[in-house]
């Protein structure tokens, strides 16, 4: 029945975006892939606001009924309340009707399971459409890579242009599909590629070229390597615009620290704790290693969750992960959650790590609090059931009010937390 509901929704609001989109010219951009899809998101709304007018949604309205909200500026009620959803549609029949402010529409599309991209196709024509990255997500609804391959390359159906990570994205996805794909990368040639990368603290400098010349200098205070990604998306996304250089570099400095993203916040004793807590998957999990070995300090403590959703991959990918853990940039491996302590812990333990395990955050967090001092970083990552690993940075922090830049912070997810966990 719910299904059933949904796609009714689905179906009127798409019906009103197709409406508002004939009586308003406006450019789309979708953003899908495995991970990374809200900070290039973010990133790229961030930088075309240099010389647009954007409309974007900063949570996580990704699937088949939210998506068509972000138009209209709606919040998503309880997808049983009629009242609340006929208000939506009369509110909507109002603005197609008036003005539209909003030049560029930038969306991200997520799926949990096979045919759910391509059902976006049914309202969105997408302009340029962005994919992240392929790796395993939510593998328990996928026979394996090629399956979420295949789900994911659905954007390249319904977008006119297609740019696509190719350090991410295996060659072999790539090699057939048409012309109208390009490419951005960090590591490797590509159309659009992201170089000279020089950090300094939490500060980096870099260059964007494209076909082999130089397009811009730009810079970060607040950066990290798995967030370069979404810079160069949203630079490639900005220049195929036509935003200056100028324009491109003043939206990329500006880009805010995303809550749960390798965002740094001041931790007790004047340590620092890198908040990764959104999600986790093995690709991101390595990428946020990578970042705590190249920090230079005294101490440092790497938090792992669950990385939940990966079916019969879990066992082999947390003991990659586990693998990946280096003793001689790690002081302490703490992991939250079951398959975490069984597979990731002995893996890190067996490789030279000092490892502890624990069965919920607040624990984890207790633990670790003494061990707080000024030459000490903690990274903090996992993923949501069983792990909820934001109420550890909670514990940890210099200042109790930024417990409101962390997620899942509202009361809706304060109760799951109590109904999963018995703080201590």
């Amino acid at each position: 029945m719910k299904k059933i509901l949904k796609n009714l929704v689905a179906s009127i609001l798409g019906w009103q975006i197709i409406r508002l989109r004939r009586r308003h010219p406006m450019r789309v951009i979708a953003v899908t892939g495995s991970i990374g899809k809200t900070s290039t998101k973010l990133a790229i709304a961030s930088v075309l606001s240099q010389g647009f007018t954007v409309r974007h949604q900063t949570g996580n309205y990704n699937d088949l009924v939210s998506v068509p909200l972000v138009f209209f500026g709606d919040r998503m009620p309880n997808i049983w309340n009629p009242v609340a959803w006929s208000w939506i549609f009369l509110k909507n029949e109002i603005k197609i009707r008036r003005s539209y402010p909003y030049e560029i529409v930038v969306l991200e599309l997520g799926t949990d399971g096979p045919g759910q991209i391509e059902q976006f196709a049914k309202y969105l024509q997408v302009d340029i459409g962005v994919l992240t990255s392929i790796a395993p997500e939510h593998m328990q609804f996928f026979a394996g890579l090629d399956a979420v391959a295949e789900e994911e390359l659905k954007i390249t159906g319904f977008a006119k242009k297609t740019l696509i990570n190719k350090d991410l994205v295996d060659a072999k996805y790539l090699k057939d599909l048409r012309s109208k794909v390009m490419t951005y990368a960090a590591a490797q040639p590509a159309d659009f590629r992201l170089g000279e990368v020089k950090f300094n603290g939490d500060e980096a400098e870099f260059t964007l070229t494209s076909g082999g010349k130089k397009i811009l200098d730009s810079g970060h205070q607040k950066i990290t390597e798995p967030q370069l990604y979404s810079i160069c998306a949203a630079a490639a996304v900005a220049h195929a615009m036509g935003l200056s250089p100028e324009k491109i570099d003043a939206g990329i400095r500006g880009i805010p620290a995303v809550s749960g993203r390798m965002q740094h916040l001041d931790g007790e004793n004047g340590s620092v704790i890198i908040d990764d807590t959104y999600n986790a998957s093995p690709q991101a999990t390595q990428a946020a290693l990578d970042t705590l070995y190249r920090i230079e300090s005294k101490h440092k403590i790497a938090v792992l969750g669950n990385m939940n959703e990966l079916g019969h991959y879990s066992r082999p990918e947390h003991i990659a992960v586990g693998k990946y853990c280096d003793p001689k940039q790690l002081d302490l491996v703490v992991t939250i959650g079951p398959d975490a302590n069984k597979y990731l812990a002995p893996a890190a333990e067996q490789g030279g790590n000092k490892v502890k395990t624990f069965n919920d955050p607040y624990s984890a967090g207790q633990f670790i609090k003494p061990l707080l001092n000024a030459g000490t970083v903690v990274l903090v990552k996992g993923s949501q059931n069983k792990v909820f690993a934001e109420e550890t940075v909670k514990l940890l922090l210099e200042n109790p009010s930024d417990s409101a830049k962390l997620v899942r912070q509202s009361p809706y997810w304060l109760k799951i937390k109590r109904k999963q966990f018995s703080p201590r």
